[in-house]
């Protein structure tokens, strides 16, 4: 009787976690809420293709490390050293500093930096931390894997695309950048915005 109705306890624990492990098997592209004070974004992610990247930018969404931090860096064609037209905006972590380990460079994801692709931003390969990401707007293809944005050629690890709130994007990157660069750095000097926008809050959807 004790055995039986052990088993029975068991089958009937397994039919009720079954539907919730294979719903979060499924969940193969989390989308993510970034509230912040201009706006929401809704990033669409990736770890099929990017499991690194992704797994780190969920593991700062779930850990509510963004919270409170920013978006603080703007890219425009009229302030980018390298006259290749770059434009895009940076966020992540405002005290520029990661909280976990530098990540292993995914340099072919298959997902090329266009308009409202999400990235992995770096210095060496290897140095990559979802701590600070940016969001291209326009096309950036030098800066996939190949391209000419880095002497390295192994580009940026790109893990999601905004499917919703462009609009707020575009907000963030008309916000006034000041004079000179908080890390004395020529290649970003005057992309450093004033008022950095606050992601208010981070969460999956």
């Amino acid at each position: 009787m004790t055995h039986t109705f052990k088993t029975r306890t068991k089958r009937l624990a397994t039919l009720l976690l079954t539907p919730l492990f294979l719903s979060a098997c499924t969940d193969t592209s989390p989308n993510v809420i970034l509230e912040t004070e201009l706006g929401a974004i809704e990033i669409e992610v990736y770890p099929n293709v990017a499991p690194l990247s992704a797994a780190d930018f969920l593991y700062y969404v779930d850990e509510g490390l963004y919270n409170g931090q920013s978006f603080y860096r703007s890219v425009t064609p009229q302030n980018d050293p390298r006259q290749m037209g770059m434009s895009l905006i940076q966020g992540g972590r405002a005290d520029l500093l990661p909280v976990t380990q530098g990540i292993e460079h995914e340099t072919k994801t298959g997902i090329s930096n266009v308009s409202g692709t999400v990235s992995i931003a770096r210095d060496a390969p290897g140095t990559g931390s979802a701590a600070f990401f940016f969001i291209n707007i326009g096309d950036n293809t030098f800066l996939d894997y190949g391209g000419e944005r880095n002497p390295d050629g192994q580009g940026y690890a790109s893990f999601g695309t905004v499917v919703k709130g462009m609009d707020v994007v575009r907000s963030i990157q008309t916000q006034a950048v000041g004079i000179g660069d908080v890390q004395n750095n020529p290649v970003t000097a005057g992309q450093f915005l004033t008022d950095p926008v606050v992601i208010t809050k981070a969460y999956r959807k």
